[in-house]
C-alpha cells in the first residue's frame, strides 16, 4: 500500500496558548487524550479541509525539564494558505514575529509559542510582490 503521512507531533509548554496559535492557522481540535498515569495530554488537530487530524500537540504536565534545549526543533510544519499576506498580517496583529516575510508572495516563516518553525506557503500561484512585505528584512532564525 505504500507510505501515508500520518501526523506531526509537537511538544508544547502551554497547551491553551499553542492551541490558539494553531487555530489562527485554521486548525481545530479533533480529539483529545489525557493520561493520568503518563501525566500528559495529547490534542489532535486538523486543518480546515483535511479529512483527518495531522497535528498532535503533546503537553507533559510536569514540564520538559531535563530534555536537551533543542529537543523541540525538527525542521518545520508547512501549511498552505489562501492569502499569505492576509495570514502574515493576522499573526503580526497578534504580536507574532514574521521571521522570513513573504517578499516573493509565496513563502514565509514564523515561530510558534514553543519555537517550532512554521512555513506558510501560498496556495496556487505566488501573489504579486507587495509592501510592506517586499522590503521587509528577515528577523531572527526561521
Amino acid at each position: 500500500m505504500g507510505t501515508t503521512f500520518y501526523h506531526v507531533m509537537v511538544r508544547v509548554l502551554d497547551l491553551e496558548k499553542s492551541m490558539k496559535f494553531y487555530e489562527m492557522l485554521g486548525f481545530t481540535e479533533d480529539r483529545r487524550t489525557t493520561s493520568e498515569q503518563g501525566r500528559f495530554t495529547n490534542v489532535h488537530m486538523r486543518a480546515d479541509g483535511d479529512e483527518r487530524d495531522t497535528l498532535e500537540l503533546t503537553y507533559n504536565w510536569d514540564g520538559d525539564d531535563g530534555l536537551p534545549s533543542d529537543s523541540r526543533h525538527f525542521g518545520h510544519i508547512a501549511v498552505l494558505v489562501d492569502d499569505i499576506y492576509e495570514m502574515c498580517q493576522k499573526f503580526m496583529d497578534a504580536g507574532v514575529t514574521i521571521n522570513r516575510p513573504p517578499r516573493d508572495g509565496h513563502m514565509a516563516f514564523l515561530r510558534s509559542p514553543d519555537n517550532v518553525s512554521i512555513e506558510l506557503l501560498q496556495r496556487g500561484d505566488s501573489l504579486a510582490p507587495a509592501e510592506p512585505w517586499a522590503s521587509m528584512e528577515n528577523t531572527g532564525h526561521w
